[in-house]
C-alpha cells in the first residue's frame, strides 16, 4: 500500500473528527441521564441496605418490649402465688421470706416498666426513621423509573444512528496510522467538546479561537506537514480539506 500524503492523512483525520463529533452530539442529547440513572441505582442499593438494618432493629426492639411484658406478667403471677401462700405461713421466718419475695417481684415489675418506657421511645424513634427511609426509597424508585423511561426514549431514538456512527468511527480509525491516532485520541479526550481536528475559521483556530498568523495559514493550506495550534494543541486544517463531493459522501455515511 502506497504511503499516504500529508494531505490525505489530514483528510482522514478530519473525516474521523466529523464522525466522532456526531457521536458526541448524541451523547450530549443523552446529557447526564446515564450518570443520573447510575447514581440513583447506587443510592437505592444503599437505602435498601439501610432499610433492612432498620427493619431488623425494629424487630429486635419489639422482641425486647415483648420480653418486658412477659417479665411483668411472670412477676405478677408470682406475687399472687406468694400472697396466697402467706395465708398458710406457720412462722415469722416463712412470712418474712414470702414478704421479701413479693417485694423483689414488685421491684422487678418497676424495673421492667422503666425499661419498657425507654423501649417504647426507642421503638417510636426507630419506626419514624424506618418510615422516612421507606418514603425516601419510594421517591428514589419513582425518580429512577422516570429517568429510565426518559433515557430509553432517547436510546430508542438514537441507538441505530449511534451504532452506525461508532462502526464508521472504528472503520475510519483503521485507515489512520497509530501515532496520529494516539495524538488524536489524546487531544480529543482533553477537551469537553471532543474536538481534536479543527478548521481555521476567520483567521482563528476553530477550537480555542486564538488568531493564526497568515504565514501559518498558508502552510496549513499547502498540507505539506501536520500543524497543531500552538495554544490548544488541536490539529489545524484548511477550509477546503474536503471537496464538495467528499463532503456530501461523509454527511451521507
Amino acid at each position: 500500500m502506497a504511503e499516504l500524503t500529508v494531505g490525505e492523512k489530514l483528510k482522514k483525520l478530519y473525516e474521523l473528527q466529523l464522525i466522532d463529533s456526531q457521536i458526541s452530539e448524541i451523547e450530549v442529547l443523552k446529557g447526564e441521564l446515564p450518570i443520573e440513572v447510575s447514581d440513583l441505582e447506587d443510592e437505592i442499593v444503599g437505602l435498601e441496605t439501610r432499610l433492612t438494618r432498620l427493619e431488623t432493629a425494629v424487630k429486635e426492639i419489639e422482641a425486647e418490649e415483648s420480653r418486658h411484658h412477659v417479665n411483668i406478667k411472670e412477676a405478677e403471677a408470682l406475687i399472687l402465688r406468694y400472697e396466697a401462700q402467706m395465708d398458710n405461713v406457720k412462722n415469722n421466718r416463712e412470712y418474712d421470706a414470702l414478704t421479701k419475695e413479693i417485694e423483689m417481684q414488685r421491684l422487678e415489675i418497676q424495673l421492667s416498666n422503666k425499661k419498657n418506657r425507654q423501649t417504647k421511645i426507642d421503638l417510636e424513634n426507630k419506626q419514624k426513621t424506618l418510615d422516612a427511609t421507606r418514603e425516601r426509597l419510594e421517591a428514589k424508585n419513582k425518580a429512577l423509573a422516570a429517568k429510565k423511561v426518559e433515557l430509553e426514549k432517547i436510546i430508542v431514538k438514537t441507538e441505530k444512528e449511534e451504532d452506525k456512527l461508532r462502526k464508521q468511527s472504528e472503520k475510519a480509525k483503521k485507515k489512520i496510522e497509530d501515532r496520529l491516532l494516539k495524538s488524536y485520541d489524546k487531544v480529543r479526550t482533553s477537551y469537553r467538546n471532543g474536538l481534536a481536528v479543527v478548521k481555521v475559521e476567520r483567521n482563528s483556530c476553530g477550537g480555542c479561537f486564538n488568531k493564526i498568523p497568515p504565514q501559518l495559514q498558508l502552510e496549513i493550506a499547502q498540507r505539506k506537514k501536520i500543524i497543531a495550534c500552538e495554544h490548544c494543541g488541536r490539529i489545524l486544517v484548511d477550509d477546503y480539506i474536503l471537496q464538495e463531493g467528499e463532503k456530501e459522501q461523509v454527511s451521507e455515511a
